[in-house]
C-alpha cells in the first residue's frame, strides 16, 4: 500500500533502466546527456552490480593476437574490424566520460604468452597488423620475446611474447564508483535492492513489477520506456533472448616479493589473463576447460578450474615461487552465437543491451550509447 507522496514521487518515470552495471549506467548517462529533462531511474537487484561489472579483471583491452586470429577463423574480416572498432570507441568514451585518474587507467604494457604449439601462428603477425591498421593507424602487435626471462616466466612453456601497443588497465571498483557518482550528479535515481520480477507492456507505458522487501505484494512502477541491461541475467525477464551465461573465475595472490612484471597479460586465445595488482598477481580464466559447466549464472567456484589456475600460476607465471592465495571469486558474462553485442528494440517500449561477450569494460559505454540513441529515436 503506497502513500500519496510515494505515488507522486517514486512510481512514474520517463525511462527505467534495469541493471546498474557498465551498460545500464552508460545508457542512463547517455540519455541524460542528450535530454537532461528526462526522469530516469536505474534499478539494481543487489547492493551493487553482481554480474561482471564489479567482478572483472580490469583489462581495457581490444583483444589478444591469438584471440583475434581465432575470431578471423569464424568471422569475416570486416566483422572482426567492426568489433575491434567498437572496443576502441567504447574505451575512448569511458575514459573521456570519467577521466583516467578517476578510473585508475594506465598503460604499463600488454603482452600475450605464446606456447610452443602456437609458434606457427606468429607467421600471421604482419597480416593481422596490416588488417588492423585501418582502425588503429599503426601496428598493433610486435614480438617482445627477449622479455620472457625479465618477467620471470617459465622459458620451457613460454616460447614467445607478443606485445600489444593498444591496451591498458584500470581499477574496476573506481570505474563503477565513477559511473555511479556521475549518474547521481546527472539527477538519475539509482535504486539498489530492487529486484524486478516482470515487465508488462501497456499501450502508453510499461509496468515494472518489483519485489517489495517490506511486504508480500510487489510494487508497480511505471515508465514510458524500459532498457533491460542485465546481460547474463536477461532471460529472467525476457526468456526468448538468444544468449548464454558464461562464468569467469579469478584468484588474487598475497603480495609477491620482488614481482618482476607489471601490466596485463593474456594467453591461450584470451581464455587466460593475469596482471600485477598492488604487488599481487590477479589471474583469471579457464572457462574453456568446462564450457558446459561454466554456462551458468551460479557464482560458485569450479574446483577443477581453480586448481588449473593455481597450476598455471606456479609453473608458468611464478615458477619456483611459494605464493599464497588471498581471494577467489567469479563473475557472470554473457555470450551468443556471434561476438557482436545485442542492442535492439525488443518491443515498442522495451529495449535491450546485452551479450557483451566478456568485453564489457571495452564496449559497455558504446553499447549504452547506441541503446540510448535507439530509445530517443523511438520516443
Amino acid at each position: 500500500m503506497l502513500s500519496y507522496w510515494e505515488r507522486q514521487s517514486f512510481v512514474h518515470y520517463d525511462v527505467v533502466v534495469i541493471g546498474s552495471g557498465i551498460v545500464g549506467l552508460s545508457t542512463a548517462l547517455s540519455l541524460a546527456d542528450r535530454d537532461p529533462a528526462l526522469n530516469i531511474a536505474v534499478l539494481e537487484r543487489g547492493i551493487f552490480p553482481a554480474g561482471a561489472s564489479t567482478r572483472n579483471a580490469g583489462f581495457a583491452c581490444i583483444g589478444s593476437f591469438t584471440e583475434i586470429l581465432d575470431d578471423l577463423s569464424h568471422c569475416p574480416e570486416d566483422g572482426v574490424l567492426q568489433l575491434i572498432g567498437m572496443r576502441i570507441k567504447g574505451l575512448k568514451m569511458l575514459r573521456h566520460r570519467l577521466g583516467d585518474n578517476v578510473i585508475g587507467y594506465g598503460e604499463r604494457g600488454s603482452y600475450e604468452l605464446i606456447s610452443e604449439q602456437e609458434l606457427p601462428l606468429l607467421d600471421r603477425l604482419n597480416h593481422v597488423n596490416r588488417l588492423l591498421k585501418a582502425e588503429l593507424q599503426d601496428n598493433a602487435f610486435s614480438l617482445a620475446s627477449k622479455r620472457i626471462r625479465d618477467f620471470g616466466f617459465d622459458v620451457g612453456r613460454v616460447k614467445a611474447l607478443v606485445e600489444n601497443h593498444f591496451e591498458g588497465e584500470l581499477h574496476t571498483g573506481k570505474m563503477m564508483q565513477g559511473l555511479l557518482q556521475k549518474a547521481m550528479q546527472a539527477g538519475i535515481a539509482v535504486k539498489t535492492g530492487c529486484a524486478v520480477r516482470s515487465l508488462e507492456e501497456k499501450k502508453a507505458l510499461v509496468e515494472i513489477r518489483v519485489a517489495d522487501p517490506l511486504g508480500k505484494d510487489a510494487l508497480l512502477l511505471q515508465a514510458g520506456q524500459v532498457a533491460v541491461c542485465t546481460n547474463a541475467f536477461t532471460k529472467d525477464l525476457l526468456p526468448d533472448v538468444e544468449l548464454k551465461p558464461g562464468r569467469g573465475q579469478v584468484l588474487v595472490t598475497e603480495p609477491v616479493t620482488d614481482l618482476r612484471f607489471r601490466g596485463i597479460f593474456h594467453f591461450d586465445q584470451g581464455y587466460y589473463y593475469f596482471r600485477e595488482l598492488d604487488g599481487r598477481v590477479l589471474l583469471g580464466g579457464g572457462r574453456n576447460l568446462d564450457f558446459a559447466g561454466e554456462t551458468t549464472t551460479d557464482v560458485a567456484l569450479n574446483e577443477r578450474i581453480q586448481r588449473d589456475l593455481e597450476e598455471k600460476l606456479l609453473t608458468v607465471i611464478l615458477p619456483g615461487r611459494d605464493v599464497r592465495i588471498s581471494w577467489r571469486w567469479s563473475g557472470i558474462m554473457a555470450f551468443g552465437r556471434e561476438k557482436f553485442p545485442l542492442v535492439t528494440s525488443y518491443s515498442d517500449r522495451i529495449f535491450l543491451g546485452a551479450r557483451l561477450g566478456g568485453m564489457g569494460v571495452a564496449i559497455g559505454s558504446e553499447v549504452g550509447e547506441r541503446l540510448a540513441l535507439m530509445m530517443l529515436q523511438n520516443r
